[in-house]
């Protein structure tokens, strides 16, 4: 091989080598993902829904803009799960401390309960688990169009002792981006310091 054929051979060897070593660099940098939590890979808009908050004050896509919100759908007469949830919410939120203001998440529970869940119940009750966190509800058709876009199930189910019902329902936390869009979904079971992990993750890899 001539001079010249050794020199390009060296050339297209070399540049090879540095297009690899740049893809493998690019990729060992890129953040990792969120380890228990679904984070979608195109961010999903949420639907048009009118409720209500419980200072009184209309609830829409709106105020979910500009800031990062864990939604959660529950009741205020839920014996376990709800109150759990809330708790581990506020906890997780604790840990997170260290975020700006502007990444730090809202909490918002959605009461799938509108026969019981006033929005004077629900002041009541959500804020006792954190001051900032913010009890929403409206009647079921209102509740319908937000339910339904986030497959949210619930259904009531007389109490065992006779007396009133109980509410099923779905128990994962959704994950709304400053867009006002689904951005990621965590599964059961709860746990505060997965939360604040998978939180941050998903905050990395959003940028």
């Amino acid at each position: 091989m001539s001079a010249v054929g050794k020199l390009a051979l060296y050339a297209v060897v070399a540049a090879l080598a540095a297009g690899l070593g740049l893809l493998a660099a690019t990729r060992w940098s890129a953040p990792p993902g969120p380890e228990r939590a679904l984070m979608l890979d195109q961010p999903r808009p949420l639907p048009e829904f009118a409720l209500t908050d419980h200072t009184g004050a209309a609830f829409g896509p709106a105020r979910l803009r500009g800031h990062w919100t864990f939604l959660f759908f529950g009741f205020t007469h839920c014996p376990d799960v709800c109150p759990t949830t809330l708790q581990t919410l506020a906890q997780a939120r604790a840990a997170l401390e260290d975020l700006s203001p502007d990444q730090r998440p809202a909490v918002v529970m959605v009461s799938v309960d509108p026969g019981r869940d006033t929005p004077a119940q629900l002041a009541g009750y959500v804020p006792y688990f954190d001051p900032e966190f913010l009890g929403v509800v409206g009647a079921e058709e209102a509740l319908r169009p937000l339910t339904s876009s986030l497959g949210v199930a619930y259904g009531y189910t007389p109490a065992a002792d006779g007396v009133g019902y109980t509410v099923d329902h779905t128990a994962a936390i959704f994950l709304v981006d400053p867009a006002g869009r689904l951005a990621a979904v965590f599964g059961t079971p709860h746990r505060a310091g997965e939360i604040a992990a998978d939180y941050r993750a998903v905050l990395a890899a959003a940028g």
